[in-house]
């Protein structure tokens, strides 16, 4: 493996910086990586190689001509499916869209590029973003680089295992109802959910319009803020971008990384750290909260209980809002076309496509939303599970007016075995237990490596109120500062 895929970001773009290496060297060193272990981990569904290569010489020759470039300038990232890449195929991990090549690309990757980041490719992911394991994909698992038998967490377990096999030293995933911070905490990698609002959506093909969030990914907290700071700030093309600036995250995450939490309150969700978590998770999550102590911040516990509701209520909002979103493939605009043999209705041919093209998790939740959305259920069941998203959002606002942030685990146990979950959605749907109230609320949440159990990396979550992304990124900081990093075994 070439010293280069080993080191962080910040550590690339200053090498850059200084001229000790070229984008190109440090481009090729992450294509001959992927190429390498690729084949076993499936982190990419798509590599770009000479997209990146031509991208990566253009930073070059900008520098060369005296340009000063942005921080990250000369980073390769990778880009989770779900965002629209122009000329590059864009799949969201499902047959529907199987060889679609956007027009355009999405804000957040516009922003990527002009930024002078070289995007490597798109990775793999749950089919539409459905999914806590990557095995919905349509084109196959992706695997954990820990261990490869079992999962990298989903539905962004692509960027998260791209981070962990060393193929990337940045991602991009999204983020309905964990899908960042979950792959981050079963491969020890960094995952951050901005604020709802913070990252711009255009471009993001939509799964649940009210929950999305696009956020980055990355080994060290400090390169995610970096990254954060990139692709985050006010779009006007997107209807749900807060008109604010982005909070100084970076500054933030040094500040964390001198490990000093002097006056800062943090809670423990006391309803996350009972029953329902494994015991190693609970150890290492203890041990954090030690360490945390130690760098002088104060421990509360903090009582949500109507955090509870939380997965049961997720579970009809998000379908609902996705039977809606999920309309537009039909078979006739974009994408997959089956049984147009001039013979058949428009009705039987939309019919005929979603068929194949959709998976059975996919069809499940359009299911499950298009009943709660119904004409005499939809009071019953989507309108009760907004109530209950109010009473969660009301927890949070008690709960910060006790403290700064709140801590708990990230998920309840720590990467299963490929095949375990998939006969049982609802023990699937458990990986998100933990951070679907935060997507609901609209706040910020980070999942920073805290511990080891049994051999698997341990999530620690962070929870901010919103537009607080920065106070997230301190504590997140510091506890890195205090634990160190984690490496998995060598593929």
């Amino acid at each position: 493996m070439s010293d280069l895929t080993r080191l962080t970001a910040t550590e690339i773009a200053g090498l850059v910086a200084a001229g000790e290496t070229s984008a190109v060297e440090v481009t090729r060193a992450h294509l001959d990586r992927i190429a390498a272990v690729d084949d076993r981990v499936h982190a990419f569904l798509h590599v770009d190689s000479e997209g990146a290569l031509a991208a990566a010489a253009e930073v070059d020759a900008r520098r060369a001509a005296g340009e000063e470039l942005g921080p990250l300038a000369g980073v390769p990232v990778a880009v989770k499916d779900v965002l629209t890449t122009k000329g590059v195929p864009t799949t969201v991990g499902s047959k529907i869209l199987e060889g679609w090549r956007p027009p355009y690309d999405s804000t957040i990757v516009r922003r990527l590029r002009e930024a002078g980041t070289v995007m490597l490719g798109k990775t793999n992911m749950d089919e539409f973003a459905m999914g806590s394991s990557t095995e919905y994909s349509a084109y196959g698992p992706t695997h954990n680089p820990w261990d490869l038998s079992r999962i990298p967490g989903g539905s962004g377990g692509g960027s998260a295992a791209a981070l962990a096999a060393y193929e990337a030293p940045l991602a991009i995933g999204s983020d309905t109802g964990g899908s960042i911070r979950q792959p981050g905490a079963v491969t020890g990698t960094v995952g951050a959910k901005p604020t709802y609002g913070g990252t711009s959506r255009y471009g993001l093909v939509a799964f649940s319009s009210s929950l999305d969030t696009p956020g980055p990914c990355a080994r060290t907290v400090l390169d995610a803020a970096l990254l954060h700071e990139v692709i985050g700030g006010h779009d006007p093309r997107d209807s749900t971008s807060i008109p604010q600036p982005v909070p100084d995250v970076v500054a933030a995450a040094k500040r964390g990384a001198t490990g000093d939490l002097t006056g800062v309150r943090l809670g423990i969700v006391s309803e996350f750290t009972g029953e329902g978590a494994e015991p190693g998770v609970l150890a290492a999550f203890r041990e954090s909260v030690d360490a945390l102590t130690k760098l002088g911040a104060e421990i509360v516990e903090v009582s949500c209980p109507n955090f509870k509701y939380a997965l049961p209520a997720y579970y009809l909002i998000a379908p609902s809002e996705c039977s809606s979103n999920l309309a537009r493939f039909d078979g006739v605009r974009f994408g997959l076309r089956v049984g147009d043999d001039g013979n058949r209705s428009l009705e039987e041919v939309m019919s005929m496509t979603r068929e194949v093209g959709f998976g059975p998790e996919v069809k499940r939740r359009i299911m499950i939303g298009t009943y709660a959305l119904s004409s005499g259920y939809y009071d019953a069941y989507y309108g009760q599970a907004q109530k209950v998203r109010t009473l969660i959002t009301r927890d949070f606002t008690a709960a910060f007016e006790q403290v700064d942030a709140l801590i708990s685990p990230t998920t309840p146990f720590v990467a299963f075995p490929v095949g375990a979950r998939t006969s049982d959605p609802y023990q699937m749907y458990l990986a998100d237990l933990f951070t679907i109230p935060t997507n609901l609320y609209g706040g910020p949440g980070i999942s920073v490596p805290c511990g080891l159990s049994d051999g698997l990396p341990v999530g620690l979550q962070v929870m901010a109120p919103t537009m607080a992304d920065d106070r997230m990124y301190r504590v997140a900081a510091a506890l890195e500062s205090a634990v160190g990093t984690f490496t998995p075994p060598a593929l």
